[in-house]
């Protein structure tokens, strides 16, 4: 009788088995990547927005303070979005017939909010405070990325569990004293840093400048480490509890 399989059906059946067992694993490292991809946190890709907002006009050329428009980022879980009066106590007279400021007089006129798209959003299952962490001195760059740099807002960073852990499980690695600002309270050099990068840009100190930059800001520089150390022990963080479930998810 002939033979009815080729000897090259042995090569394919052992690469079929091969393949077969691989690609489970392809497939959850094909997945991974993708939830971490832009594709999917949106991390660096501009919003677009009703009207078009640039931060860096507004907090870097024009030094506004994060605060006017975020009026409860200090007292609040939320940091706020300003209210269409909020707009026009600056647009009232100045840019008074600009095209692109045409739905903030709109929504002046009807009484209708603008709608805003949000950038940033945490799951409806993570409770997030900003207040806690602004008290803190953890400056909004760390998590927004460089917010003054930004001409349409884009996420800065991922938000997902991994990336908020870091923090959390060694926030010495992200506290910083603004250096002539000692005498500060936290929450104030938080925005402190941004008038020092607008009037001394090239009197910043390093950790500032990898601070502001958004970017790559974690320190494990046995200095900045140490340093960081005492800021945990001077502003009471039990760092043996930020990691517990209940500290996001209650």
């Amino acid at each position: 009788m002939s033979q009815i399989f080729k000897p090259q059906a042995n090569v394919i059946a052992r690469a079929s088995l091969v393949l077969g067992a691989a690609a489970p694993l392809v497939i959850g490292v094909a997945i991974a990547a993708l939830s971490r991809s832009p594709a999917n946190t949106k991390v660096d890709v501009p919003i677009n927005q009703p009207v078009p907002f640039s931060h860096q006009h507004h907090a870097w050329e024009l030094g506004v303070d994060c605060r006017y428009c975020h009026t409860t980022v200090e007292k609040s879980s939320y940091a706020g979005i300003p209210p269409t009066e909020t707009c026009m106590s600056c647009h009232s007279q100045i840019w008074t017939n600009s095209p692109l400021l045409a739905p903030i007089r709109e929504s002046l006129e009807t009484g209708t909010p603008i709608k805003w798209n949000l950038v940033n959003k945490t799951p409806e299952f993570v409770y997030f405070n900003h207040s806690i962490h602004i008290s803190r001195g953890i400056n909004c760059n760390t998590c927004h990325g460089a917010v003054q740099e930004m001409q349409i807002t884009f996420k800065g960073n991922s938000f997902q569990m991994s990336w908020c852990l870091e923090c959390h499980r060694a926030p010495e690695r992200y506290l910083h004293t603004l250096p002539g600002h000692e005498k500060e309270a936290p929450r104030q050099q938080v925005f402190s840093a941004y008038w020092e990068l607008q009037q001394n840009p090239n009197e910043l100190d390093g950790r500032t400048n990898e601070m502001l930059g958004g970017h790559n800001y974690a320190s494990d520089r046995p200095e900045d480490k140490a340093a960081g150390r005492e800021l945990v022990k001077k502003y009471g963080i039990k760092t043996q509890q930020l990691a517990d479930c209940w500290i996001c998810h209650r």
